[in-house]
């Protein structure tokens, strides 16, 4: 046997799941491949050509190293292959992307043939992923008055590999295609479940939507060859919840074009469209890969005589079409007057679609072409020692004049890049920012370990404060695709300079922290921006946003983002928390009175600045962890000055664990987080520095303000999921009090976990515990309970504290980290589950409810089929509620009345909260 045969022994398996042969990223396959080209009578010959020319990947794959040395030596006459001429090996150089098809491409410009060199030098023209050793090379052979490299740079200083691209069409047809009514969540286009295949860019792709409506898709498409399918939310939004990259790479698979006939499965240009446009961080994925988010507009508010809204029996407002996108429709999207057309009619101005800096992505074929083109036009106008003539849009810089700063908007400013203005930036500004803390996750790490091999990054920014790759979203159930694919990311992340949640040589214990827990801890500046590889990265100190993979990539590339500066909506509370309540609470309160006071949701896309001062960090983050369902683009703290201190005291010692367990890296990332956060606790306490503060004179788009004394009762978070108007289940927005069930709806399984608990809630859960059985003689769970911790470190302070010996004593099951499951559970008992750190059920890809449960749950997914999928006969529910609800609920097998809640809770020290400021007693108007 040979990696050959075994390959060929792999494209049968597959062929019998309907795919084609998978992408080779090993170079010894590669070179098994070429020796058999070179043999001319092979029996493997002509297979072996076609999987080297077509199937091999480009970038910095181990394959692509090899690929790239054979062709150089085809160009150089060192080795004769008649299906490749030189000429041809110079178009495959050109479609590698960067890594050792650059350094080869330079060895031939650089080297003694005139003619070679010529034509490397017109190749190398068209690149634009260089990094230092690339640009290095070709300065100094300038300096050495090479003329080839002067010549190399003057193109790059023009940035022809950008202006010579054909630009973008002035009109672009588009067929229409309903993929669902309502908000789409990522999860139908890349469900949660299936995210072991992910990289498997084909394989993954089945999973889109459902295979039915992958066949309507090709009908449309075979129906109009000249269009392009649009995939549309009507009624909601599209793209909400997790940012998933693969769900914009599985729209570009069946509806966009492909980047490459190099290439296999990579497409870009994807169509996207919602009646309210498309999710913030799922639009800057779809900027990824140069496609197009529409906002449709679709449908409107109805309104009377008078001009006033109409409300249903609900008080919701009653919609009306104000145009059809109906399945088949065919639209032309004009990108001059940037309009959206049904034959000669207007429909919808979608200027927001068409921004300057958009259109370039899409001229470009993605936003990586666009950021690494600016830095190399920058690099050669300097190399050349000319005046910068950017070829790319200017940044939009806005100011306003006696205007002061949000929190957001201090902290863009503080860490922009490039900025021309000496002025202060305000929101809508376009700026590039230093990043400081990036975060990967286990379920999309490896797409983010393709993307940095397609931009040929081989280690991480120096820039970047310091980077973790978690292994939570797999931490419930060590499969056979965790084993197959968990290694070889964590090889891949400690490699490039990450810290790993589990260690490649085996010498720390395998961490499965939830990933937004620990970014929480590595944040020790509250100026700080962090970009992580989840949705619900939120933190509570600085600002954090949830990220594709691809931008993650970008990020541990270059230690950069761009983006607008978002509008912030600020957030202040009034009134006093009942003793009864708990925090959860509070957050679904800001939910709904929001919604209460505003009519629409104006969290969405924006950022919500909320002024909690006195919660610590660990407990703030169910906050700004929630903000994700909230739709905002993210969310700040405002805290006072001791209580910032005191989290970041906590996030030091937790840091120091990990340093203790030896999780550091030779460049003592941890740290220096730990050095950074003595720092930053320094100048607070002299003064020269306190706790980050919006002025009083900033402006925000709106103001909301949470009375404290309307909570009176638990609130659940309810997906609605028998609601008569389809386009209003499964979203966050119906907040239900406890009282609404009267006691009486079933519960099949409760679940304490994920990120939106802390040590606190552990504690709530053991002193419940002991509550129940000095009042009844025992604790008697008539539905299971599944308690997942969020990190280790939480556990071992609960054992020291005492807490997790009560919940040993009532469990029935406890994880054990050197017997992991390899199976995921299917039936669950009556009895109290101890799950190993990590997401567990709320990720849906390994843990799940049984179909058809009624799931309440401390985490953050209403997502259909996210937590609990359908019975034939009984839709799956999973309703979100705070700690003390969801334990009694799966003790009672119910929801529980107002006074059993109460007289459980009774005694107990639940997450308390203070408003920090005096506010004013309405909420101000929106700026609409």
């Amino acid at each position: 046997m040979t990696l050959y045969t075994d390959y060929l022994a792999e494209i049968e398996t597959r062929k019998e799941q309907g795919l084609h042969p998978k992408p080779i990223d090993g170079a010894d396959l590669v070179a098994e491949l070429i020796a058999q080209i070179k043999d001319t009578g092979n029996a493997y010959r002509e297979d072996s050509l076609n999987f080297f020319i077509y199937n091999t990947l480009p970038g910095t794959t181990s394959a692509a190293g090899v690929k790239a040395q054979f062709l150089k030596e085809i160009i150089l006459g060192q080795e004769v292959v008649a299906e490749i001429t030189p000429t041809f090996a110079f178009e495959l150089l050109s479609h590698m992307k960067g890594g050792p098809s650059i350094e080869m491409l330079l060895d031939l410009a650089l080297g003694d043939d005139a003619a070679i060199a010529a034509q490397a030098a017109e190749v190398l023209k068209t690149q634009f992923f260089l990094y230092e050793a690339d640009t290095d090379r070709l300065a100094a052979a300038h300096a050495e008055g090479k003329a080839i490299a002067t010549e190399i740079l003057e193109s790059y200083a023009q940035a022809e590999f950008f202006t010579k691209l054909p630009e973008i069409e002035e009109e672009i047809k588009v067929v229409t295609y309903i993929a669902g009514i309502g908000d789409i969540s990522t999860d139908l286009l890349s469900p949660g479940n299936q995210a072991h295949s992910r990289s498997d860019r084909e394989l993954h792709g089945q999973c889109m939507i459902t295979p039915e409506a992958q066949a309507e898709i090709q009908a449309l498409q075979q129906a109009h060859p000249d269009a392009r399918v649009m995939l549309i939310a009507e009624k909601g939004t599209m793209g909400v919840g997790s940012s998933r990259m693969s769900g914009v790479n599985n729209v570009a698979l069946w509806t966009g074009k492909q980047a490459s006939p190099y290439v296999p499965f990579v497409n870009f240009a994807p169509v996207v469209a919602g009646t309210n446009g498309i999710s913030p961080i799922f639009l800057t994925t779809v900027g990824v890969t140069g496609g197009i988010g529409l906002d449709l507009k679709n449908w409107v508010k109805k309104t009377d005589a008078d001009g006033n809204t109409v409300l249903d029996e609900n008080g919701d407002p009653v919609l009306e079409q104000a145009y059809s996108v109906e399945t088949g429709k065919v639209l032309t999207i004009n990108t001059k007057t940037k309009k959206l057309y049904d034959g000669d009619t207007e429909l919808v101005d979608v200027s927001s679609a068409f921004t300057p800096q958009k259109a370039e992505f899409m001229k470009a074929g993605g936003s990586y072409a666009v950021v690494f083109g600016k830095k190399l036009q920058t690099f050669a106008a300097e190399a050349l020692g000319q005046e910068l003539k950017s070829a790319f849009a200017p940044s939009k810089e806005i100011t306003r004049e006696g205007q002061g700063l949000t929190a957001v908007e201090k902290i863009f400013n503080k860490n922009a890049r490039g900025v021309a203005t000496t002025a202060d930036l305000h929101a809508g500004s376009d700026v590039r920012v230093k990043v400081n803390i990036v975060g990967s996750q286990d379920t999309t790490g490896l797409m983010t370990s393709q993307e940095l091999e397609a931009m040929a990054a081989t280690v991480i920014s120096p820039s970047v404060d310091g980077a973790y790759q978690s292994g939570c979203h797999t931490a419930s159930v060590w499969d056979l695709k965790a084993q197959a694919n968990i290694p070889k990311l964590m090889s891949f992340m400690n490699k490039f300079g990450l810290i790993t949640a589990r260690d490649p040589k085996g010498e720390y214990h395998a961490m499965t922290d939830v990933i937004h827990k620990v970014l929480n801890d590595l944040t020790v500046d509250d100026w700080d921006i962090t970009i992580g590889g989840d949705s619900h990265t939120r933190m509570s100190k600085g600002v954090a946003f949830g990220a594709d993979s691809g931008t993650v990539a970008l990020a541990l590339a270059t230690g950069e983002a761009t983006m607008p500066i978002p509008e912030s909506v600020k957030v202040t509370f009034k009134g006093a928390m009942k003793s009864y309540m708990d925090f959860r609470d509070v957050v679904h309160a800001t939910q709904s009175q929001m919604l209460k006071q505003f009519g629409d949701n104006v969290f969405q896309g924006r950022i919500i600045e909320v002024h909690i001062g006195t919660l610590l960090a660990d407990q703030a983050f169910t906050f700004t962890d929630w903000t994700a369902e909230m739709k905002a683009k993210a969310s700040i703290c405002i805290s006072n000055d001791e209580t910032l201190i005191g989290s970041l005291e906590l996030a030091k010692g937790r840091i120091q664990i990990m340093i203790d367990k030896g999780m550091d890296n030779p460049g003592q990332t941890l740290q220096g987080l730990i050095d950074k956060a003595d720092k930053r606790i320094a100048e607070i306490k002299s003064g020269e520095n306190p706790a980050l503060k919006p002025d009083d004179n900033a402006k925000y788009f709106a103001e909301v303000v949470v009375d404290l004394d309307e909570i009176d009762e638990p609130m659940i978070a309810d997906p609605d999921v028998n609601n008569a108007d389809v386009s209003k289940r499964y979203t966050h927005d119906t907040i239900r009090p406890v009282s609404y069930y009267g006691g009486e709806k079933h519960v099949d399984l409760g679940f304490v976990g994920s990120c939106m608990v802390h040590k606190g809630d552990m504690k709530i859960v053991a002193q419940m515990l002991k509550n129940v059985e000095k009042a009844n003689g025992k604790v008697e769970f008539k539905a299971p309970l599944v308690v997942a911790a969020p990190t280790y470190n939480i556990i071992d302070e609960l054992k020291e504290e005492g807490d997790w010996e009560v919940l040993e004593r009532y469990s029935g099951f406890e994880f054990d980290d050197f017997m992991p499951k390899s199976k995921a559970r299917t039936e669950y008992e009556n009895i109290l589950y101890l799950e190993r750190p990590g997401c567990n059920l709320c990720m849906g890809n390994q843990e799940k409810a049984a179909k058809g449960d009624t799931v309440l749950a401390t985490s953050t997914r209403l997502f259909q089929g996210r937590v609990v999928e359908d019975a034939s006969e009984k839709k799956g529910e999973s309703l979100l509620a705070s700690t003390p609800v969801v334990v009694l609920s799966a003790i009672l097998g119910r929801t529980p009345t107002l006074e059993e809640y109460k007289a459980a809770v009774e005694g107990i020290d639940l997450t308390k909260f203070s408003p920090p400021l005096a506010v004013p007693a309405a909420a101000k108007s929106a700026h609409f």
